[in-house]
């Protein structure tokens, strides 16, 4: 494994790098390929320890943020999350196991694997797996440029807001991200 470790605000000790990479390592356990590489972002904000993993893989994108007053309780904790969506992940492809293009073999297929992680994962887990649509909105988008999305976003309450670019004449989806700024999604 690859790892790209990097400090915003605090230098990677050697100590917290070792334990970065101990810890992340035993998410190998539930792929049969070898996890290549390994993003890692930490962040000390006034007296909060920011976390961020990235784990690209060919048809999964692992990522998961903690935050906590102790870093290494942060990684901790970030590992927990990470382990949890592969659980959730591994259990959706497992209902449609024999359907074309699925991405099971990406999952080891070990049987301690599986126990632990069959054992570990509990009825709530599996009720997050349904989709269900509990609302439909039907609206027309408004040609419109980005500061004024973003103020009907703010109008509404809402955290996105869709819209046609009046430049580009293309759909648009402005967020609030969880700092505070806001985002912008635009298609190819």
């Amino acid at each position: 494994m690859q790892y790209n470790i990097r400090g915003e605000n605090i230098e990677v000790t050697d100590a917290l790098k070792t334990y970065v990479e101990k810890k992340v390592s035993k998410l190998q356990r539930y792929f049969e390929q070898p996890i290549s590489e390994v993003h890692v972002k930490l962040k000390v904000y006034n007296d909060e320890q920011h976390v961020e993993v990235t784990i690209p893989m060919s048809r999964l994108l692992l990522r998961a943020e903690e935050i906590n007053t102790d870093m290494y309780a942060s990684v901790d904790l970030v590992v927990d999350k990470l382990e949890r969506q592969i659980r959730k992940h591994k259990t959706r492809v497992n209902r449609k196991y024999r359907q074309e293009g699925s991405p099971k073999h990406l999952f080891a297929d070990s049987e301690a694997a599986s126990d632990t992680a069959l054992k570990a994962t509990t009825e709530e887990e599996l009720d997050d797996d349904l989709f269900e649509v509990v609302r439909t909105k039907r609206f027309n988008l408004k040609p419109m440029d980005s500061e004024e999305a973003i103020l009907q976003m703010n109008m509404l309450g809402h955290t996105f807001f869709v819209f046609t670019n009046a430049i580009t004449n293309v759909t648009n989806v402005v967020y609030k991200r969880k700092d505070g700024r806001y985002g912008l999604i635009e298609p190819n």
